[in-house]
């Protein structure tokens, strides 16, 4: 398949690491791949965002020594970090957007999000990003 001239929408709901760390995966090798990609961060979603949190997420949170077990596994195979991804992902031309109506629900402002991300604008978003795009991802 050609991606070029290909969009895609990502959606990303939570602030546990294995799932944030999966949606930057796929949306960076998207990119990498010639697509425009957007990646939307709502309900708790916005704290994987927030620039004092971003380094502090957990894999599975309610699970510890699972969640350990996992994240020691990831250091092993020296994945990079969330905070890398989301790095490479926005240098490289992605799109990081936060949920205007979520954030503000835990306490941030557009000044708390990591470099690279900013407020979405909901009615554009949607009209401008979701609906044309080739493929919409919820993670």
């Amino acid at each position: 398949m050609e991606t070029k001239d290909k969009s895609v929408s990502i959606m990303c709901f939570h602030d546990e690491l294995c799932q944030v760390f999966n949606a930057m995966m796929t949306a960076l090798s998207l990119l990498r791949e010639g697509a425009k990609v957007t990646v939307y961060f709502g309900s708790r979603g916005v704290n994987a965002i927030h620039k004092d949190k971003v380094g502090k997420l957990q894999c599975l949170p309610d699970m510890p020594e699972i969640g350990e077990a996992v994240m020691k596994r990831m250091d092993e195979l020296d994945l990079p970090l969330v905070e890398d991804l989301f790095f490479m992902f926005t240098r490289e031309g992605g799109q990081v957007l936060a949920c205007p109506l979520n954030a503000p629900l835990f306490g941030m402002s557009e000044r708390d999000l990591i470099d690279g991300a900013k407020l979405a604008d909901p009615a554009r978003y949607y009209k401008d990003v979701v609906i044309p795009a080739d493929m919409n991802l919820t993670f």
